[in-house]
């Protein structure tokens, strides 16, 4: 799934480009595509696009007095659409603009599971579904806001992370990054960590969240976490390039783990499956 970088430098690329472009359509191509009834999309049809900005992993379309919600889910992409197929492959919905040199905004999703979508929502009412159920930005979270909810909720880091009630924006790159920047264990429970430790894990955020976003930058297309660069992300096996040691990882069956051991479990390998005795 998109993380805050790819999402963050996506909307920047994207506001740049159709800033000011007026909208005369959305077409779903799918039910499953608009999640929400009321407002009807076409409250915002004549309005230009103000900017296209972000809260947590979801794209936010600003046309005034309305917002186009977007969330790309696992396998979705928001893509500028020169063609405007009316069979797009892997298509869900099209935002059409006003103008033949104007391109549309095509939102596609590979796979079967057709969870991206698109919620229709009055700008005076953000506040409520689908965001409110999103926790602090990742971007802006303080130490002592970090501090607080740790000792509010005690849990292994990596989950706390990638909880998106916690902290909005990041995912399991990033959980992975933090923890190894932080030197923490990924499975230290978030209680036993206390005000330094959460200065520590904000300071490692702040750090991967700017070097995720400078790789973004430099691209004109969405990657995905896979290919952005990481320390130990995607590298199990390899040298860690802070000690040396080797790149370790505990698999599930939907995400990896990745650590170094000497830089975060004090040298301990953990047992690659779910039954091990975790590192507190």
């Amino acid at each position: 799934m998109p993380e805050l970088p790819e999402v963050q430098a996506h909307a920047e690329r994207l506001s740049e480009q159709f800033a000011g472009a007026v909208l005369t359509r959305f077409v779903p191509f799918n039910f499953t595509a608009l999640k929400t009834a009321l407002p009807p999309p076409d409250e915002a049809y004549g309005q230009a696009l103000r900017r296209v900005h972000r809260r947590g992993k979801y794209l936010l379309a600003d046309f005034g007095e309305i917002h186009f919600v977007i969330h790309l889910m696992q396998g979705g992409r928001l893509l500028v659409d020169t063609q405007q197929s009316s069979r797009p492959r892997n298509g869900q919905a099209r935002l059409v603009f006003a103008g033949e040199a104007v391109p549309a905004l095509l939102l596609t999703e590979a796979g079967k599971e057709r969870r991206a979508g698109v919620w229709c929502v009055r700008t005076s009412d953000l506040a409520g579904p689908p965001l409110d159920r999103l926790g602090s930005d990742a971007a802006t979270v303080t130490p002592q806001l970090l501090a607080e909810l740790f000792a509010h909720t005690n849990m292994r880091v990596h989950g706390f992370l990638r909880d998106q009630h916690h902290l909005a924006g990041l995912g399991r790159m990033l959980a992975n990054e933090v923890c190894h920047r932080a030197r923490v264990s990924p499975f230290a429970m978030t209680g036993k960590l206390g005000a330094e430790g959460a200065a520590i894990v904000a300071e490692a955020i702040a750090a991967a969240i700017a070097d995720g976003l400078a790789y973004e930058r430099t691209r004109t297309d969405m990657s995905s976490s896979a290919d952005r660069p990481g320390r130990v992300h995607n590298r199990a096996g390899q040298p860690c390039p802070e000690c040396g040691d080797t790149v370790r990882s505990v698999s599930y069956s939907g995400y990896t783990v990745a650590y170094c051991p000497t830089c975060q479990t004090g040298g301990k390998v953990l047992a690659d499956n779910t039954t091990s005795r975790f590192l507190k």
